[in-house]
């Protein structure tokens, strides 16, 4: 039970896909390695786990309480945790919640992943400066991305020996290994045809360049497991909404339930699937967006929603709380009729950025109580007629409008419900 953090002074310096490398390249050799994602992030666990094969948990320090996040780091074999952001980016005010809490709490050392495509002696500064700011934090190595050439790299590491800190690898400029995304993040796994020979190209081009034994020497012994309360699950029977379209699940949250004893009974929208028997559905976001057309055509599942309200709870979750509503207009402008549970209108057709953590108090639905939960989507409600499900406050405790709605068994919001406060 060893671990180690790949961080980086900022968004786009590569860490997903080094971590993908390095999972893919360790597991392809045999060792038992598994891969965690700091903070609210629903797509690169995904992709960590095609890399080595292990379940890859999120392990958000802001939503999360330390006892949660240690029993979720524990598990055998080495841990590569891929950090959010700057290695410091956390919320407002304080900057809770940034990959550097996770190296705090769980003891473990971080490699600084440097973009130094644009940058030559000023790499130093930069290096020195984050492994010196935080003595709780320490920066144990650093993997350099996106050189050059060969006298670049040799630039950079004659900038950096005096710091003391080893270059672990210098990863060349290349374009096989730049990855589609979209307004949510990367490509999904699911959808990316060429995922497995993407991943073995990104472990061949680390294997030439990575000092192995040096990396895996800086991992540090993980804390034990501790005991922390579990989430009960809201109902015996749970439906959950699983493809490309509805693939936002929390790992701990489905782990819980089932824990509990519960059945989780996965089905796919997209398919046309009829929502199979259960006393709870849940709707996951996910991008029902692209899919609007066909979701709205496939009779089957949505008759069978329909009709499922009549004796089970139905809650959806960002995408899924879209689809519940009346009509969703796409991108284009196109608007689709959906389930016709909520009256919500949404459209994206003028795109606004919500995004933050989110604390949330509902005193009825399914989720009764005080969450910890995270928005992020670019849609705009263009009518949500009813009782509002959660009053809300941001991460600095400001009050925000009443969120979601509650009709009869049927209610949802466009938060994520991550953990109990």
């Amino acid at each position: 039970m060893r671990g180690l953090i790949l961080a980086a002074p900022s968004s786009g310096a590569g860490k997903t896909t080094l971590t993908l490398a390095l999972l893919r390249l360790l597991s392809r050799e045999g060792l038992h390695v598994r891969g965690a994602k700091s903070g609210p992030d629903y797509i690169d666990p995904r992709f960590h786990e095609a890399a080595c094969g292990a379940p890859c948990p999120n392990l958000d320090a802001w939503a999360m309480t330390p006892a949660r996040l240690s029993s979720l780091a524990a598990g055998d074999g080495l841990l590569i945790i891929e950090g959010a952001m700057g290695l410091f980016d956390g919320a407002p005010p304080d900057g809770r919640g940034a990959v550097a809490d996770l190296a705090r709490h769980l003891g473990l050392p971080v490699v600084l992943v440097v973009d130094a495509g644009r940058m030559a002696g000023s790499i130093a500064p930069l290096v020195a400066g984050f492994a010196g700011f935080d003595p709780m934090v320490r920066v144990s190595g650093i993997i350099l991305n996106n050189t050059g050439s060969d006298r670049h790299e040799a630039m950079l590491r004659r900038a950096l020996a005096p710091l003391g800190l080893p270059v672990l690898a210098a990863l060349r400029r290349t374009p096989a290994l730049a990855q589609p995304s979209r307004h949510l993040g990367l490509v999904q796994a699911a959808e990316r045809p060429d995922l497995e020979q993407f991943l073995d190209t990104a472990a061949d081009a680390l294997a030439a360049t990575l000092d192995r034994d040096a990396l895996l020497s800086l991992a540090a012994p993980l804390p034990g497991p501790t005991p922390t309360p579990r989430l009960t699950p809201p109902a015996q029977v749970i439906a959950v909404a699983q493809d490309c379209a509805f693939g936002f699940t929390y790992p701990h949250m489905l782990a819980d339930w089932r824990a509990a004893g519960a059945e989780i009974k996965p089905f796919s929208p997209l398919a046309d699937d009829p929502v199979p028997e259960a006393g709870f559905i849940f709707l996951p976001g996910g991008y029902p967006e692209l899919h609007a057309g066909r979701l709205s055509s496939n009779h089957i599942f949505m008759h069978s929603l329909r009709n499922a309200v009549k004796h089970a709870d139905i809650y959806g979750e960002c995408g899924g709380y879209m689809t519940l509503g009346n009509g969703l207009i796409d991108a284009s402008g196109t608007p689709h009729a959906m389930a016709g549970l909520l009256p919500l209108e949404t459209s994206f057709a003028t795109r606004r950025l919500h995004l933050g953590y989110r604390t949330l108090t509902a005193a009825q639905g399914p989720f009764p109580g005080t969450w910890a939960a995270h928005e992020f989507h670019y849609a705009t409600t263009l009518r949500a007629d009813g009782p509002a499900l959660f009053t809300a406050t941001d991460a600095e405790g400001t009050a925000l409008a009443p969120m979601g709605l509650t009709l009869g068994r049927v209610s949802g919001s466009f938060a994520h419900l991550i953990d109990r406060t």
